[in-house]
């Protein structure tokens, strides 16, 4: 059974279930419950340790794309002396890797990871670190001057004292947790949070086409990728997808170009930052967020509180 029959298996499952579906949910649900059960309690008894400096996380509750990335980008732009640390899902090493020091890319997106190579293009003004253990990328933040800082999926770090913002997408269908559901936790989790946001009442994604062409091949490798339906303009003539954080061959995509005979390929800033020197015409989707100026504010209020 190859890997993309499985990828694509699951996010039906969590995302669209058919009715064969839902019969498989409900008899794994007892797992479900099981695994849902074990991460309360880890969050409930869990003792949190506290910083010297603010600490805001932007997560969700759901596997998949919520806006994170462009979340954390919106809301670390508007500060100085800002660390910005992430995971890092994708990337080829290991342990911490500063990406960017106050704007300065240090690395190649193979060891960053595509979301926070992006974040470091996109905040000139941060320093971007990733590493499996948030709680060493913070000190070192701090030691190196950070007066704020931004964890990206953040939310489930539930050994550090936080504000934490969660992310939900418009619609919900399957509230199961793993393995049969998209939900990392209970959905009433989020009553652990202090800011929930639901996208198109909260939030709003905008997106622009840069280098737009009649004829377009979208290429992309993100998860649930038929969450950009939305946003494509006309002229899309095909569509290839790639499982989430995948990397691109310049060979085989150009291969795609020309079968499908398109004019540019469509991508997302996300893919955009995994083709940097491929000699191919791409027409980018920029994504960018209107939020309620009552986030920003409460935001401003927690960084301003805790400074005092």
């Amino acid at each position: 059974m190859s890997t993309s029959y499985i990828v694509s298996f699951f996010e039906r499952l969590f995302f669209k279930p058919s009715f064969f579906d839902w019969l498989l949910i409900l008899l794994f649900s007892p797992i479900s419950l099981l695994y849902a059960l074990v991460m309360f309690l880890r969050r409930v008894v869990t003792p949190k340790k506290s910083y010297s400096v603010p600490i805001v996380s932007i997560g969700n509750l759901t596997v998949g794309g919520s806006g994170k990335t462009p979340f954390v980008i919106a809301l670390a732009d508007r500060y100085k002396d800002v660390a910005v640390i992430s995971r890092g899902y994708g990337r080829e090493s290991k342990g911490l890797v500063a990406v960017s020091r106050k704007g300065k890319i240090l690395t190649d997106v193979y060891s960053s990871g595509d979301e926070p190579m992006l974040m470091a293009i996109s905040l000139p003004n941060a320093s971007v670190m990733v590493s499996e253990n948030r709680e060493t990328a913070i000190e070192l933040a701090i030691e190196q001057g950070a007066k704020v800082i931004f964890l990206d999926d953040g939310f489930n770090r539930v050994n550090i004292e936080k504000y934490d913002i969660l992310l939900f997408p418009e619609k919900i269908v399957n509230y199961m947790t793993f393995p049969v559901g998209p939900f990392r936790e209970f959905y009433l989790s989020k009553h652990f949070s202090n800011i929930n946001l639901y996208e198109n009442r909260d939030f709003k994604r905008v997106v622009e086409i840069d280098n737009k062409t009649e004829k377009m091949l979208l290429v992309t490798a993100i998860s649930n990728p038929e969450r950009l339906e939305p946003f494509l303009p006309k002229g899309v003539v095909e569509k290839y997808y790639l499982e989430d954080h995948a990397y691109f061959e310049e060979d085989k995509l150009k291969e795609k170009l020309l079968i499908s005979s398109a004019l540019s390929l469509l991508v997302t800033e996300k893919d955009k930052v995994k083709m940097k020197g491929f000699k191919l015409p791409l027409s980018v989707m920029q994504l960018k967020l209107q939020m309620n100026n009552e986030i920003l504010e409460k935001v401003d209020r927690y960084i301003g509180e805790y400074n005092r």
